[in-house]
């Protein structure tokens, strides 16, 4: 069945739509409240869908300018204030956490079923009908996906082929060298018994060289240098973690007594000096050789610890030393203790790669918990990229590992569900036929999208692909000159996040759907605030309505 025209749906509803009220402008006001507060976010992530996606300038509340396209980082940027909008952000993020990917997907097609939704109210169908409605079609689009599943990863198969239009996707320069890089981390990493966990595989970034330059090393590599003249451990290297300051404590810190003078802050120094230097030597005595501090690194404990043939090691954040924790299974202390049970390895040295140098974490096997990538590049912008293509590549592999189906991609899946749900509702009665074509029309914007941001004329391709698919051919994407076959071209889409995506963005759709108004207490009753259909906060309560308010609430609860 062709695509049936927004006109119809309210036209198989109610033949006569009820009046609805106005603004004094004269635009009917949105039924649904979170309509425009959504419409708003997807038109930020919209450009940022797909191969062909466009960057954004992100000015970071620090102040540092990052030039970016990926949907994920987008949305962490945003300051959102509408609940609707951050609604979906969150249901977006929890589909980037757990599956590495299908962030501006789960956006875009919840601010797609909400339009369509906006339209099924204005033609009269009750909200509750439209739920259960929308409902039904969710569960006739899961029923359906897994038959459009045409290939599988196989368990002794080299996975590059089903990463790179993963990872492509994020990445356009060097791609191809990026997911061999991938595809031999993932399998050298995987577990005899076919288990994988994403965590054995880490990844450092160094400036200098190009993406070309990136290899694959044993063991873990840090972009970091040690502070002090001890600069490598050749064997038995016993590692201690701390997430606090190389040196003495500070005299403002909370837990040290009051000092009322001079003589006073003196003593305190020496006592913390004798308290260091005591440290230091348990340190030593506990066979520690090598230190890695999240914190300030003091320059006489620094002394101390060359003294003690003490390597140390400063990182940059919190993220770092906790896989450390992680990889080499010690806990992270707080104080300059010796801990109960220290992370061991081989060896820890700096190497030379490239222009750049890093710490690298040796194992003496051959079976090292964990490899690492190493990623050269010479701009910021072009590390942060490949360095997410990588991570959404590695990811991936964990998906296949659990689900190995894959889906043709290009919008191929999407509009092989329209056509689907179109023919069903078509023969439909009651509130599920008009549901039915509403979802489908949802599901046909994101090939309209991809069509968009590769610069195609979409009236005219989106056209022919409907009538592709129509014919029986579910396999005809769009790509960059135009309709493409998506098997043929190897572009793929895990079975299992496209799962997910569908049901992450129609459950936000079926919570807001049900939302007629947004209320907003801001400082107390007294300041309650209400946002109107535009997303946009209305002005504070009338003195009156205060008051009114004020004399319910003190009625209410007496003094």
């Amino acid at each position: 069945m062709g695509s049936t025209p927004d006109l119809e749906l309210p036209q198989r509803l109610d033949p006569y739509p009820k009046e609805t009220h106005r603004h004094p402008r004269g635009e009917q006001p949105h039924l649904l409240s979170s309509l425009a507060a959504v419409q708003t976010l997807a038109s930020v992530i919209q450009p940022c869908y797909g191969p062909h996606r466009r960057k954004k300038f992100l000015l970071t509340a620090h102040g540092d300018i990052v030039c970016t396209d990926s949907a994920a980082a987008i949305l962490r940027a945003l300051q959102l204030e509408h609940p609707a909008a951050r609604l979906v952000r969150e249901a977006a993020q929890a589909q980037a956490e757990s599956f590495g990917d299908g962030t501006a997907f789960v956006v875009l097609l919840a601010e797609a079923l909400l339009e369509q939704a906006e339209l099924l109210l204005r033609a009269g169908l009750a909200r509750t009908q439209l739920r259960e409605a929308y409902s039904t079609a969710l569960a006739e689009v899961l029923a359906t996906l897994p038959s459009l599943a045409i290939r599988a990863l196989g368990p002794l198969e080299n996975p590059s082929w089903a990463l790179y239009s993963v990872m492509n996707t994020h990445s356009l320069v060097h791609s191809e060298h990026l997911t061999k890089l991938v595809a031999h981390a993932c399998w050298a990493s995987k577990e005899p018994g076919g288990s994988f966990k994403p965590e054995r595989i880490g990844v450092c970034t160094l400036h200098g060289g190009s993406l070309w330059d990136s290899c694959l090393l044993s063991g873990l590599a840090m972009p970091m240098r040690p502070c002090g003249q001890v600069t490598a451990v050749s064997s038995g290297a016993n590692v201690a973690l701390f997430a606090c300051c190389f040196g003495p404590a500070s005299p403002s810190t909370p837990t040290t007594a009051s000092l009322y003078s001079l003589e006073d802050l003196l003593a305190f120094k020496r006592e913390s000096s004798r308290l260091v230097e005591m440290q230091v030597d348990q340190l030593a005595d506990a066979d520690v050789n090598v230190a890695v501090v999240w914190g300030d690194v003091d320059e006489e404990t620094l002394a101390l610890a060359n003294q003690q043939g003490i390597m140390v090691i400063q990182v940059k954040s919190r993220r770092e030393i906790v896989y450390l924790s992680e990889v080499l299974d010690t806990p992270l202390l707080t104080s300059l203790l010796p801990p109960l049970k220290p992370g061991r390895c081989w060896r820890v040295h700096t190497q030379k790669l490239g222009d750049s140098e890093a710490t690298v974490f040796e194992w003496e096997h051959a079976d090292a918990p964990v490899l690492t990538l190493v990623l050269q590049g010479a701009t910021a912008e072009g590390l942060r990229g490949a360095e997410e293509a990588v991570y959404h590549g590695i990811d991936a592999y964990a998906q296949l590992c659990q689900d190995p189906r894959l889906l043709p991609g290009a919008g191929s899946t999407e509009m092989a569900l329209a056509t689907m749900l179109s023919e069903k509702g078509g023969k439909l009665d009651g509130p599920e036929g008009p549901a039915f074509l509403a979802f489908a029309r949802a599901l046909r914007s994101l090939p309209k999208t991809l069509a968009e941001n590769a610069g195609l004329a979409v009236a005219p391709i989106m056209a022919e692909m409907s009538g592709i698919h129509q014919a029986g051919d579910f396999l005809v994407g769009v790509g960059s000159e135009g309709l493409l076959n998506a098997a043929q071209e190897e572009m793929w889409d895990l079975l299992v996040v496209k799962t997910q995506g569908l049901r992450a963005a129609a459950e936000v759709v079926l919570t807001l759907v049900t939302v007629d108004e947004f209320v907003v207490a801001k400082g107390g009753p007294s300041h309650q605030q209400i946002l109107n259909n535009s997303g946009k906060v209305m002005g504070s309560l009338s003195p009156a309505k205060k008051e009114s308010l004020q004399t319910n609430r003190q009625q209410q609860h007496p003094q």
